[in-house]
C-alpha cells in the first residue's frame, strides 16, 4: 500500500482486517496460489529479484519462486503474513528507494495498489522510484481495476482515490519512461468478493480461456519494461 490521506495510515491493519475476514483471506490466498502457478509464474525467472509493491497479505510474493523476494507496504500486518525468506519493509511507495537498491530488481508487481494514490503526481513519483529500482530491461506488471469497465463500483471502497483505465495506465507508464509490452483491458474480475465460483479447477479454466476474461474481466493487466 502507498501513503493515503490523513490518518488512514494508522488504520490500515483495521481497515483490511474488516474488509477481508479470516475465511476470506484464506480463500483469497488459495485463489492466488492458483493464479501464480497457472499464470504469473511465467513472468518470474527463478533467479530473479522480485518486488511486490503494496504487498498487502503477500498473496503474490508468497507464491512465486525467486532468488530474492521483497514486499513493501504500509500495513503492519504484511510482515505477519509474509512467507519465510520474504524481506518486508513498512514504507509508503513514495519512499521505495530507501529500502530497495537502484538497478537490482528484475520484476516489480503492483496488484490493486495505484488506485489508492493521491493523484497523477503521486503515481508518477512512484513509477519513477520503481524505474530506479529496476535493472535495465526489468519489468513492472500492473493489475488493477479498469474504471472504464467497473464504472461507479470503483467507489465502493472508500480508500479508492485514483481512477484509471488501461489507456491512462499505459500513458502514465510511458510518461515515466517505460515501454509497454503487454496490455489487457480485461483480465480478472473486479474483486475476490465476487459471487463467481472460485474453485481451483474453474480458476485454471478461466485463466486459460481468454473469451471468459473478455466476458468477466474488469481488472486490467499492463506489463512494461525499463529500456536498456
Amino acid at each position: 500500500m502507498t501513503e493515503p490521506y490523513g490518518d488512514l495510515n494508522a488504520e490500515l491493519d483495521r481497515l483490511y482486517a474488516a474488509r477481508f475476514h479470516d475465511d476470506e483471506r484464506e480463500s483469497k490466498a488459495r485463489l492466488w496460489r492458483v493464479i501464480c502457478e497457472v499464470f504469473f509464474s511465467r513472468y518470474v525467472p527463478t533467479d530473479a529479484c522480485v518486488l511486490d509493491l503494496g504487498a498487502g497479505y503477500c498473496d503474490f510474493v508468497n507464491n512465486v519462486s525467486a532468488r530474492r523476494r521483497i514486499a513493501v507496504d504500509l500495513n503492519p500486518d504484511t510482515k505477519r503474513f509474509a512467507a519465510p525468506g520474504v524481506e518486508v519493509y513498512q514504507l509508503p511507495l513514495e519512499r521505495l528507494t530507501e529500502a530497495v537498491e537502484a538497478g537490482t530488481v528484475d520484476l516489480a508487481f503492483a496488484s490493486n495498489v495505484f488506485e489508492h494514490l493521491r493523484g497523477p503526481d503521486a503515481l508518477l513519483k512512484v513509477l519513477a522510484n520503481v524505474r530506479t529500482a529496476l535493472r535495465p530491461g526489468g519489468r513492472i506488471m500492473v493489475m488493477q481495476p479498469n474504471v472504464r469497465l467497473v464504472g461507479g463500483a470503483f467507489w465502493d471502497f472508500f480508500d479508492h482515490t485514483l481512477p484509471l483505465s488501461e489507456r491512462g495506465m499505459t500513458e502514465a507508464l510511458e510518461v515515466a519512461g517505460f515501454r509497454v509490452v503487454e496490455c489487457r483491458a480485461r483480465f480478472l474480475p473486479y474483486t475476490t468478493k465476487s459471487r463467481l465460483p472460485q474453485w481451483a479447477f474453474l480458476v485454471r479454466l478461466y485463466l486459460r480461456f481468454r473469451p471468459a476474461q473478455h466476458l468477466l474481466g474488469k481488472q486490467m493487466l499492463v506489463v512494461a519494461e525499463r529500456p536498456q
